[in-house]
């Protein structure tokens, strides 16, 4: 999972754009078996100011680790990154 921080000049266009295009990866990169994304949504308040978030699942560590380093996703991080102030990334195994 991940939660981002957008910098004040992204857009809800650009953002959107970014949304778009994590989730084509699904169709390029192997092993990638889920995808949503949105903003926040919650009356708790509790988001530290990260106003998006995006879960993925993976097959297993292995596809997972495919995905970090596939070119397709390094040329995602490149376009939208510099739109980016903060980002948290929380990988975690279930059940273990």
């Amino acid at each position: 999972m991940v939660l981002l921080r957008f910098k004040p000049s992204a857009t809800k266009e650009s953002i959107g754009r970014l949304f778009a295009a994590l989730q084509d990866l699904k169709k390029t990169i192997a092993g990638m078996d889920y995808y949503a994304a949105g903003p926040y949504a919650s009356s708790e308040g509790l988001n530290q100011g990260f106003s998006h978030g995006f879960l993925m699942t993976f097959a297993d560590a292995a596809a997972r680790d495919t995905y970090l380093v596939h070119p397709a996703h390094e040329r995602v991080k490149d376009e939208f990154l510099p739109l980016v102030e903060n980002v948290v990334a929380f990988d975690f195994a279930e059940n273990q």
